[in-house]
């Protein structure tokens, strides 16, 4: 996992391969609260880049993302999002995100 604010798009519509962008904050207690089942459901999927955005008043990124809730979950594929979660609170939903972008069709 990767803690990185000074992302931009362009960046992201770079990466390569499976990613999930988790955007949210240090004090927010739907992230922190998150955090067991994300991390479990991310176990299984080493392969999976996970990039955390601190989001926030100021941080374009999130604002290009329509991010209103945090944690939100965007699940990338070469750059491209292919889903999404908000304020995710069930580990199989993340386990079947990660499954869909870890796909090679």
């Amino acid at each position: 996992m990767m803690q990185n604010t000074q992302m931009n798009k362009t960046d992201i519509e770079q990466l390569n391969g499976p990613t999930v962008i988790e955007f949210g904050a240090n004090w927010c207690t739907y992230c922190q609260a998150a955090q067991a089942i994300i991390t479990k459901a991310l176990l299984n999927y080493p392969n999976v880049k996970h990039i955390k955005i601190e989001d926030g008043k100021g941080q374009r990124l999130g604002r290009l993302y329509a991010v209103k809730l945090w944690p939100t979950l965007v699940f990338l594929k070469n750059g491209v999002e292919l889903s999404r979660l908000v304020r995710p609170n069930n580990e199989q939903a993340i386990s079947d995100a990660l499954h869909h972008i870890s796909n090679e069709t």
